[in-house]
């Protein structure tokens, strides 16, 4: 076995991130396309220029970082705009998150990649993965998480959950699912199940 690749995906507020935590804390190697995407949009960097002469300088804090809220709602309620944004942002994700997942490969030929890729679903990324993992919550949930826990207004709370695949067409995409509506042990102690699952999958190819 070369290694074993894992996509992890869910909508926004589903626990999408505490799933990825604990994949990190079991062993796996996580590539986490959020934190890609910042690096990618980094003051300095041809991607953070490329953002300021499609959307203006408004978007830019006043350090001359990206203010990403003021970039989320210009972008998020425009379908439009939102796709010129993904085109700036992805491919350069996506030459990263190769990059990274080819050296974890090389480090270590039973590695567990985990691709951590908010729009794994709507990219169509889902080709060339072991296995898709959907971390899944109901829309009214995810909209409240993002109201109470990170302090969104609803009206972008509802922007960005519509912004992103439908929850059936996650599900359909998904070769397990793992319930985000609990507590965050209730979603740790799922993905310690799935994490032996996958050590024993490992374990059986190298037989």
């Amino acid at each position: 076995m070369t290694s074993y690749d894992v996509g992890l995906t869910g909508g926004t507020g589903a626990g999408k991130s505490t799933a990825a935590a604990r994949f990190g804390e079991l062993g796996a190697v996580v590539v986490d396309a959020d934190v890609l995407a910042r690096e990618a949009v980094a003051p300095g960097t041809p991607g953070l220029a490329a953002v300021v002469a499609a959307f203006g300088p408004g978007v830019l804090a006043a350090d001359g970082s990206l203010d990403r809220p003021a970039l989320g709602r210009v972008v998020f309620g425009d379908a439009e705009l939102r796709a010129t944004l993904e085109g700036i942002v992805h491919p350069r994700v996506a030459a990263r998150r190769a990059e990274l997942a080819a050296a974890a490969r090389a480090a270590d030929p039973d590695a567990v990649v985990v691709h951590d890729v908010p729009l794994l679903v709507e990219r169509g990324l889902t080709g060339g993965l072991d296995l898709v993992v959907v971390v899944d919550a109901p829309d009214e949930l995810r909209v409240q998480r993002l109201v109470e826990g990170r302090g969104l207004a609803r009206e972008d709370a509802l922007a960005r959950v519509a912004a992103q695949a439908s929850r059936d067409e996650r599900l359909a995409a998904a070769d397990v699912v793992l319930d985000g509506t609990g507590s965050v042990a209730d979603l740790r102690r799922q993905v310690d199940a799935l994490w032996e699952r996958l050590a024993e999958a490992v374990a059986a190819s190298r037989r």
